[in-house]
């Protein structure tokens, strides 16, 4: 018998002894739809995003779009890619998701698979609707190295090697990247227009981020 939760009307459903079969199933029916399903071993919890949660998720994503692009780095974006492993019997769609150490790897992919593809080298975890479940476990379960978790703070989380996250103040993907003045970014967003608030960025990409790289740059070539 499925057991369900209702947290929070149904934007929020938590159901309870769902075989991973039944997960899949669902997940090739709902398709390209705008509810997020997180699953941890019969575990399935269904939301709908606010537009506070998709306004931040988007910001950030831009944010990181506007990095590698400005200092030439290369990215591939996964967006809210259903990242999920049978073996562990775990699944989730991360807010949004991102190859840079190995872009070259899903350059061209139409699917990505948990057997022979790399996990996301980034992903962004918007945390304001909170989960029932367990999202670090599963992250860390299907081996993403690094979260950038947004819930009312920016917070960078690394995967240690005993499998747990910690903050850090340090990004492993962009060492180079001051983390306060990009959290100071990520918070401006509804100060003024979107717009505006990106040429500020971008403007601060040129003068203070991209100098900081190409010195750690000439460092590690010259040592």
């Amino acid at each position: 018998m499925i057991a369900v939760t209702e947290e929070r009307s149904l934007e929020h459903i938590v159901l309870h002894d769902i075989s991973w079969e039944t997960y899949e199933t669902l997940l090739r029916e709902i398709g390209e739809t705008h509810f997020r399903s997180t699953y941890d071993e019969g575990v399935l919890e269904i939301m709908t995003p606010s537009f506070e949660h998709e306004n931040v998720g988007e910001w950030i994503s831009r944010l990181i779009i506007f990095l590698t692009l400005e200092l030439k780095i290369a990215l591939c974006s996964g967006g809210s890619t259903t990242l999920k492993k049978s073996l562990g019997r775990k699944g989730l769609e991360p807010d949004k998701c991102f190859w840079i150490k190995n872009e070259k790897a899903m350059r061209g992919k139409k699917e990505w698979d948990v057997l022979i593809d790399p996990p996301p080298d980034l992903a962004v975890e918007i945390d304001i609707t909170r989960s029932s479940l367990d999202r670090q476990g599963i992250y860390a379960a299907l081996r993403i190295p690094e979260i950038w978790r947004y819930d009312g703070t920016f917070k960078v989380l690394v995967l240690g090697p005993n499998g747990k996250y910690r903050q850090r103040l340090k990004s492993p993907t962009f060492p180079w990247l001051p983390l306060a003045e990009f959290a100071h970014f990520v918070g401006a967003l509804g100060s003024e227009e979107e717009t505006r608030l990106s040429q500020n960025f971008i403007e601060w990409l040129r003068a203070d981020v991209t100098p900081r790289k190409n010195a750690a740059s000439g460092r590690k070539n010259g040592s």
